[in-house]
C-alpha cells in the first residue's frame, strides 16, 4: 500500500487500529509490496490516512468480503 514518501518511520503506529508495527519501505522490502488493493481502495485509504496502515488491517481491506466501506464512512 505503500506510496513514495508517504509511509512512516520505519516502527509506526497505525492510524487505523493503532497498533505497533515495522514498515520496511524505507529497507526496500515491506509485505505490503506483495498486498494488491483495488484503486478505489488505495484513494480512499489515501484520502483517509496518512502514511502506512499495518498488515493486519491491509488484509482486512482487501478481502472480498470486506465491508462496504472503511469505518466511520457512510453507506452508499
Amino acid at each position: 500500500m505503500s506510496l513514495p514518501g508517504s509511509c512512516l518511520p520505519e516502527n509506526a503506529r497505525c492510524p487505523r487500529c493503532g497498533g505497533d508495527f515495522h514498515c520496511g519501505a524505507s529497507e526496500g522490502l515491506c509485505d505490503c509490496f506483495e498486498l494488491r488493493l483495488d484503486e478505489p481502495l488505495r484513494q480512499e485509504l489515501a484520502r483517509r490516512y496518512s502514511g502506512c496502515l499495518c498488515m493486519a488491517c491491509l488484509r482486512e481491506l482487501a478481502q472480498p468480503t470486506r465491508p462496504a466501506k472503511l469505518p466511520n464512512s457512510t453507506p452508499p
